[in-house]
């Protein structure tokens, strides 16, 4: 039986390995990564484009499949050369929280009912599934908007609506791929600052895929792609990164 990792660890990778191509095509693009992410803590990743961030995010959230490795999430080892269960889309829906880059709202439903999508497909009653997704509406401070269209939102909510999805069902992770890009400096301040209030408030760990050094000393430490490989850095390292 797998000894469970300790509970402050929500994600723990080791020796990760993603390959892309075969013959004298193929490309190594993450090479032997091993990390782990705590509860209550955000973690930026970061690395010169094209380096592998956004596959090895999507690793991590069970979309993308390593070429070998092992992956914990949680107390749960879900990879170790190949997915131990059948069932990833369960652990995507039951586990893991993602906000991209654009917020992806559906346009013809109402803010309260992008949010409360996931939970119903997952069996939730309406009534719970409002009552929750109210509770983070107003965390957020936009609760007055429940009934409003995406269009009718600025840029820096609609993205508040986005987070407000990814935690309506109380995901243990948050993979957060490039949140503030579309935003301007401000907003994207808002936003990495509301990320780490959730991972302390929610107990969660969040990962943020960015390329906005003005964001890291925000963070808690910098996971950061060097040579195919993961290193982990202090913000205090972060005029070296």
């Amino acid at each position: 039986m797998t000894k469970p990792i300790p509970t402050e660890q929500s994600i723990r990778v080791e020796h990760l390995v993603k390959e892309f191509g075969q013959g004298e095509n193929l490309l190594r693009v993450i090479d032997g990564a091993s990390f782990s992410v705590a509860k209550g803590e955000l973690v930026a990743l970061i690395a010169p484009s094209g380096a592998g961030k956004t596959t090895l995010l999507m690793m991590i959230g069970c979309v993308e499949e390593p070429t070998s490795g092992k992956i914990y999430l949680g107390s749960e080892k879900v990879y170790d050369n190949k997915w131990l269960t059948s069932e990833t889309r369960k652990i995507r829906r039951e586990k893991i929280g993602f906000i991209f880059q654009a917020h992806y709202l559906i346009p013809f439903l109402t803010v309260l009912e992008n949010v409360t999508l996931l939970p119903q497909t997952n069996g939730i009653s309406k009534a719970q599934a409002d009552e929750k997704a109210m509770e983070l509406l107003e965390y957020f401070d936009i609760g007055e908007k429940a009934n409003a269209m995406p269009s009718e939102l600025s840029g820096g909510q609609n993205q508040r609506v986005a987070i407000a999805r990814a935690l309506a069902n109380s995901p243990e992770i948050i993979l957060a791929d490039e949140p503030t890009a579309a935003l301007d400096l401000s907003r994207s301040v808002d936003v990495v600052k509301m990320l780490k209030k959730i991972a302390v408030d929610q107990n969660v760990a969040v990962i943020m895929v960015t390329h906005d050094d003005a964001m890291l000393p925000l963070c808690d430490r910098i996971l950061k792609i060097e040579n195919k490989k993961v290193i982990s850095l202090t913000t205090k390292e972060v005029s070296h990164v």
